[in-house]
Order: structure tokens, then sequence, then C-alpha cells
């Protein structure tokens, strides 16, 4: 689809709104994304509470939406971090992490096992063995997957070698 001649640009409440039909933003996000298209940040700002008090537009709905895209492939740790760039408050990230607390290492273990899950660590030598085992938890600790969780992931696949 081409731009029609003499056709205007959309407004701001329309770029708002086909952005969110996309998917979630918070608040922030949304408005880093149209700030470049505002006359002035009071207009802008006007836009957003106006998204805001029909309902189109929710930190909490992007939070939600964000943490349920991301854990089953992501630890708590990285999805917080991706949560507090996309401009949300700690109170906030910390009550859509909530959930996610129970089952950590059962998400963790299976990230690993997608990746790792077939390999027999028994057939090398310590050394080898040492590495990989190094590898791995790299592996499941740049996921996002914290220090705590990553050992109990390893001791769990050491006890299914045996």
């Amino acid at each position: 689809m081409g731009a029609r001649r003499g056709a205007t640009a959309p407004s701001l409440l329309a770029r708002g709104l086909q952005a969110l039909a996309r998917r979630e933003y918070a608040r922030a996000e949304l408005a880093r994304k149209l700030a470049p298209h505002a006359e002035s940040a009071q207009a802008l700002e006007a836009v957003l509470d106006q998204l805001q008090a029909k309902g189109f537009l929710s930190d909490a709905r992007a939070a939600e939406a964000l943490v349920r895209q991301k854990a089953a492939r992501f630890g708590a740790v990285r999805i917080r971090h991706d949560l507090q760039a996309r401009g949300l408050d700690k109170e906030l990230v910390d009550a859509a992490l909530a959930p996610l607390e129970d089952d950590e290492f059962e998400r963790a273990r299976q990230v690993w096992g997608a990746k790792f899950g077939g390999q027999d660590l028994q057939a090398l030598d310590w050394q080898a063995r040492q590495k990989e085992r190094a590898r791995q938890m790299r592996f499941l600790a740049a996921r996002g997957f914290c220090a705590d969780v990553v050992r109990k992931v390893m001791r769990a696949a050491d006890g299914a070698e045996d």
C-alpha cells in the first residue's frame, strides 16, 4: 500500500492506536515511540492520558503480556530487566514477576533440557565434563536464571546421569 498523493499524516492519537493494535505498550514506552511525531510535550501527554482513560493503554497489561511472552524461555532476572527497560515501576514489575517464583526451577529445567537434554556427560573425561557443565551454567545464567536455580538444575542433571 503506497501513500496517497496529498494524504495527511495520521494524528498522534491514530498513531498511538495503531501501535497498541499491534501489541501492548507501557506508557513510557509509547511516549518514546510517539514523541518524534508530537507537536509538544503537552499534546503527547494529552493523547497518552486519553488512551489510558479509555483503557487502551495499561502498564499492568503490558507487564503481564511481556511476562507471558518470555516466561517459557527466560528467567526472572532477564524478564525483570526487560520490564524495567520499558519504563515500568518497581512495584508493578514485582507484581508481574510474582507468579514466576514458584516455577522458576521447572522453567530452567525445561530450557536446559531443550538445549542440552540429550547429552551424556559421563562419556567425557573429568576436565571436558567440567568445561561442558560450566558452558551449560553460563547458558542458563545468560537466559536470566539466578545462580541458585542454575546450580539446582545442574545437580538434578548430574543425578539423572548417574
